[in-house]
């Protein structure tokens, strides 16, 4: 029985453990989604439960994300002739850019990024098959 015991304590503490490891995502979380001729609402929110499921940045804390077509078009040209998507033959249509903000606390618990600082305009490459698949994060950063 002790045995039993000790069992489910450690696993209990573990799974406590883990749980409080996880990057924030403020309870606050702004998004944005401006007009698109390119994407669908639906589509654009998919994209979006990505990012915020994949978002792993230790001591960090997503406080945005936003789409804006003009920027995504812009970068995606970028990404398509000097990125990734130059040498993995997505097409523009199945690009999708996210931007976003974070706050990296005062901690030092993220080795990277620089402490009590926040990061804007952070860039989140999407892409897809094609247009009935479901998005995958591609790439990620500035």
């Amino acid at each position: 029985m002790r045995r039993l015991i000790l069992l489910f304590s450690m696993m209990l503490v573990a799974c406590v453990l883990v749980a409080c490891n996880k990057p924030a995502i403020s309870k606050e979380l702004t998004i944005e989604i401006g007009e698109s001729t390119k994407f669908t609402e639906e589509e654009i929110l998919e994209a979006i439960d990505l990012v915020r499921k994949d978002f792993n940045f230790p001591a960090a804390t997503l406080t945005k994300i936003w789409y804006d077509e003009e920027i995504s078009n812009s970068l995606i040209t970028v990404y398509l002739k000097n990125g990734r998507g130059a040498v993995n033959g997505v097409k523009s249509e199945n690009v999708l850019i996210l931007l976003s903000e974070f706050y990296v606390d005062r901690s030092g618990e993220n080795p990277v990024l620089n402490s009590d600082s926040i990061y804007t305009d952070f860039q989140w490459i999407l892409i897809r098959d094609i247009n009935s698949s479901n998005w995958i994060i591609d790439d990620w950063g500035y």
